[in-house]
């Protein structure tokens, strides 16, 4: 920064931009089904007249907030406290937004993501290399979301044709000898050179998710990894499956905070974790519970919600900068019909090149959603 700006540079302004983009086409978990994504853009302005662009998406059935409650914590308990704070001091304005209000994890996160934005332009660098810049480009999966037995399958069969060498499946709705059958199925359909990831989205309970994947491992269908197997509070049951199964477990919803990971993998209960900046509260914290994993000697995935290009290329950069990170689930914004800013992360069937622009490398015009 200049020598000037010590002194002067402070956060001037807050504003929040309500966006709705369809989905290319219905995405259905164990948890929800979305068609159409519902996430707000947030625009910090500092003294200089620079800004910083962050998304909070909301995810109800996860992360608790919503499109309105995200308005509210941000505009009666993150903003005042942010604002009139010095840019030059960021620990001060980091902190002042972890500590403004008790959980909002999706509002923490798309100011926080903003401020990075903000600083690493200010230093005019991109904001994976202001995080750690280990890489610029790297392979993402691509979810196939809950369907038939048949949908599934073909779904899988376009992605394979499409380039993309990981898919993600989504299982969890069924009883698990049903979801092992399509599992089975799109094994068949795609082939052995592929890899399959399962997500149960806290679908299963322990010895049934135990028993399903060791069945899985024994039919041949090689599982690369299983997300989130019981539900997110059971840590003593994503232990057991943990401990009872050869196949790599990993934590999503149990973990959103570093002291969540810290527990966890205390107990041995993952082999994984998903950082994920809606549930963490955005880059720094996600920054924090990847080092305690690395400390560990356990791999993190960087994934996200259903998020737009804004979020979903701040958490590219998260993947660009820390070489711990193994595992990415970057498919969220290839399934929105349109995008709500410029500019970001490049998708190349499924290789993410992330912008060596300064910040984020996302220029956003309220309204102009493309």
């Amino acid at each position: 920064m200049k020598e000037e700006m010590i002194v002067t540079l402070t956060i001037k302004s807050v504003a929040l931009f309500p966006v709705s983009v369809p989905l290319k086409e219905p995405f259905k978990t164990a948890l929800r089904t979305v068609t159409t994504a519902e996430t707000t853009l947030i625009v910090l302005t500092d003294s200089d007249g620079m800004t910083g662009l962050g998304e909070a998406a909301p995810t109800a059935a996860i992360t608790g907030d919503t499109q309105g409650s995200i308005k509210t914590a941000i505009e009666t308990a993150i903003a005042p406290k942010i604002v009139g704070l010095p840019l030059t001091a960021p620990e001060r304005v980091k902190r002042a937004i972890e500590t403004a209000i008790v959980g909002n994890h999706s509002p923490k996160a798309g100011v926080n993501i903003a401020v990075n934005d903000l600083l690493a332009k200010h230093y005019g660098v991109s904001v994976a290399r202001y995080l750690g810049g280990f890489r610029s480009a790297f392979e993402t999966d691509y979810t196939i979301s809950v369907g038939s037995e048949a949908e599934m399958v073909n779904h899988a069969a376009r992605l394979v044709k499409q380039g993309f060498k990981t898919l993600k499946i989504k299982v969890g709705t069924l009883a698990p000898e049903a979801d092992r059958q399509h599992v089975a199925a799109i094994r068949s359909a795609v082939g052995p050179a592929i890899g399959l990831r399962l997500d149960a989205n806290q679908g299963w309970h322990p010895k049934a998710a135990a028993r399903a994947i060791n069945e899985m491992t024994d039919a041949g269908l090689n599982l690369e990894l299983v997300e989130q197997p019981v539900p997110a509070a059971d840590f003593s049951g994503m232990a057991y499956v943990t401990q009872h199964t050869e196949v790599p477990i990993m934590a999503d919803e149990s973990i959103f905070s570093p002291a969540d990971a810290l527990r966890l993998l205390n107990m041995g209960g993952c082999d994984i974790i998903n950082l994920k900046l809606m549930k963490a509260g955005g880059l720094d914290n996600a920054l924090t519970i990847n080092t305690i994993a690395e400390s560990f000697g356990t791999p993190c995935m960087v994934g996200s919600m259903i998020e737009s290009q804004v979020s979903v290329t701040a958490a590219a950069h998260l993947v660009a900068a820390k070489q711990n990170v193994a595992y990415v689930d970057l498919d969220a914004a290839m399934m929105f019909q349109s995008q709500p800013a410029q500019g970001g992360i490049v998708n190349e069937g499924n290789v993410i090149t992330v912008p060596d622009a300064a910040g984020l490398g996302l220029k956003y015009e309220p309204n102009q959603v493309r």
